[in-house]
């Protein structure tokens, strides 16, 4: 688990990891930090007097990938569960997880997400409800669910075989997010099998306010086109991931557009129509109807924050190679 200041989950994250139903001399966990300054290994390490299949290691470059694979170095077990700290893991988690592997003879196995928060205010609901939804996250099935185990392109928190990083390496370094969709993008094209299985399952704390949200889905967005870059390939990612890029390409070149003919403005309509009844749906069934707007600005705030972080990449990296900024 790459962890760095995590001081507001980690109580919860270690009592999780206590009780797992998984034969506790069959498995360790390794907490690779980048130099929390919160408590956060203190903690730990005070945990792990009762529990020492707990241990902390240190990850100086602080990044996710680095983490990874420092973890990976380090680990002994025949297959290897990458985890995240915002999250709540049932007590058989693990212990699905290898029985899965084994009954698919797969090379990965994920489950599927609940999202939630520590405070589920007004703004907080519609959030959730924005990320749980194939307008607001496209079609993810570690996000939106699943009915039935179904083969997948990437699967959040996955348990891998510990021999699928000696057949495709491991993850890029380079890469400070998406990093396991690149890793899966490799291991599918050499042949790799990986799983959602819906009876898997965890809770994934989401950001509860909208500028939180705005900043991390920036940051995604702009990763979508540096992994591109850095990769050399768009293979890397999926359709999906580039849509709210030409979604506000399209706003941004709407006024020009508008001028030459107003069919241009079709495309909006519709968005706005899906948005409202998306929105209305949810709030609905949330029993928060009087949150209607709420839940259309968390649907608009993940797609125009996704696509402005795309555009900034792009910029960022022309900017670059024409020698106007530095890397």
């Amino acid at each position: 688990m790459p962890c760095f200041n995590e001081s507001r989950y980690i109580d919860g994250l270690l009592r999780d990891l206590a009780d797992q139903d998984y034969a506790k001399d069959l498995y360790e966990v390794l907490f690779v930090d980048g130099g929390s300054t919160d408590g956060t290994v203190e903690r730990i390490r005070a945990f792990a007097r009762d529990f020492p299949f707990l241990h902390v290691l240190d990850n100086p470059k602080r990044f996710a990938p680095h983490a990874m694979n420092i973890g990976l170095k380090h680990a002994r077990g025949e297959l290897v569960a990458i985890i995240g700290a915002h999250a709540a893991y049932p007590k058989d988690y693990f212990s699905k997880q290898a029985r899965w592997l084994q009954t698919l003879g797969a090379d990965c196995v994920g489950g599927v997400m609940t999202t939630t928060v520590h405070e589920m205010t007004p703004a907080a609901a519609a959030i959730v409800g924005a990320m749980s939804h194939p307008f607001g996250v496209g079609n993810g099935y570690f996000r939106i669910g699943s009915r039935e185990v179904r083969e997948v392109d990437c699967a959040a928190f996955g348990c891998y075989r510990r021999d699928v990083f000696d057949r495709v390496g491991t993850f890029d370094e380079r890469l400070i997010r998406n990093q396991d969709i690149e890793f899966s993008r490799r291991l599918k094209s050499a042949g790799g099998k990986i799983f959602i299985v819906p009876e898997i399952s965890f809770t994934y704390f989401a950001r509860s306010d909208f500028a939180k949200l705005f900043q991390s889905n920036f940051e995604n967005g702009r990763w979508v086109v540096l992994t591109s870059i850095y990769t050399g390939t768009l293979r890397s990612l999926s359709l999906r991931h580039f849509i709210p890029l030409l979604f506000v390409s399209y706003l941004f070149l709407l006024p020009v557009l508008a001028m030459v003919s107003s069919v241009v403005l079709a495309p909006l309509a519709a968005y706005v129509v899906l948005m409202a009844y998306f929105s209305f749906d949810l709030a609905r069934r949330a029993g928060r109807v009087g949150d209607l707007a709420l839940y259309s600005l968390s649907f608009l705030t993940l797609h125009v924050s996704y696509g402005l972080g795309s555009l900034a990449g792009l910029f960022g990296t022309a900017a670059m190679r024409l020698g106007w900024s530095k890397a």
